[in-house]
């Protein structure tokens, strides 16, 4: 029988691992910053918990206790370090511990590897302050998961895609995108197969472990971009070089399209049992466009790692 679970950040990921665990007869609390959080949760079948990351005082109290944490929020905006994953671990009563956290990070930890296959090996180089919060807030959830005797897991996510995660505004904008031979390769994971992997690394992975969240299809931002067009029947959108992508584009695509790294998810494939049902952006993307007539299903962008 499952643990009560709590998952703080409840965003799209947030909501879908909350299904599966719901529909396993778990019973969920989620962390609502705004009463309007709170009303979107409640709507979702989870139960709210009031407390906002940037304010310690109001994390005090988190029904943690005997529980499994799912933390799935992001750092805050600037500089090295993730205050949120601080304030959230100093919140945490000793005698009320979880029985195990499991945290979402990224792939852009590793920065840029030349294009080289990545294993959860590979060194942390991040080269971005957006990778630098990261690697903070793996090494302080770590650390107190060792002072506290709570097993710590790391997934090492890629690009998330998925019913409302496509970059349409960009595409309907007509940004450019960059030469196909210019492009590096990127790395992709279905919304739902992340939430079936944040899952089973819940109930599976031993303590301390990290894994690498991938399709293990790479492939260029530029043929992700090429192929949401062909699939709505949009026109492609212009290739630039890279000396005027760095004229046009703004800094986040710029630091997507100047790290190069290949994913290898074998150990997440192996030790954690995924099978994925989206085991590459053809069949992902064409589940995607299938829901598009969907209510309530808006489409914003997440490009990738």
């Amino acid at each position: 029988m499952l643990q009560d679970t709590l998952i703080i950040g409840c965003g799209d990921i947030g909501v879908r691992v909350a299904r599966f665990l719901q529909g396993a007869g778990g019973h969920v609390f989620g962390l609502a910053r705004t009463d309007e959080s709170a009303v979107r949760l409640r709507d979702c079948g989870l139960a709210p918990v009031m407390g906002n990351l940037d304010d310690p005082a109001s994390l005090a109290g988190l029904p943690t206790t005997g529980k499994l944490v799912f933390y799935l929020a992001p750092p805050p905006g600037g500089g090295p370090f993730d205050s949120r994953m601080r304030n959230f671990c100093q919140a945490i009563d000793p005698a009320q511990l979880p029985i195990r956290v499991v945290y979402m990070s990224t792939s852009g930890v590793y920065g840029d590897c030349g294009g080289n296959l990545v294993t959860e090996a590979t060194p942390v180089h991040p080269q971005t302050s957006r990778a630098q919060r990261r690697v903070d807030a793996e090494t302080a959830l770590q650390e107190w998961g060792r002072q506290h005797g709570v097993p710590i897991v790391i997934l090492r996510v890629t690009g998330i895609y998925g019913p409302g995660r496509l970059p349409l505004a960009r595409i309907r904008q007509g940004h450019p995108v960059l030469r196909e031979e210019e492009s590096p390769p990127t790395n992709r994971i279905h919304a739902d197969d992340l939430a079936v992997v944040c899952v089973k690394a819940a109930l599976r992975a031993a303590d301390g472990e990290i894994f690498n969240v991938s399709d293990g299809q790479p492939g260029t931002m530029t043929q992700y971009f090429n192929a949401i067009c062909d699939l709505l029947q949009l026109p492609r959108l212009p290739q630039v070089s890279m000396a005027d992508a760095k004229q046009v584009m703004n800094p986040m695509m710029l630091s997507y399209l100047t790290e190069a790294r290949r994913m290898d998810n074998r150990k997440m494939l192996e030790e954690l049992g995924i099978t994925l049902q989206y085991p590459d952006l053809e069949t992902g993307l064409k589940n995607v466009v299938e829901q598009l007539d969907q209510p309530n299903m808006g489409y914003f962008g997440s490009v990738g790692h």
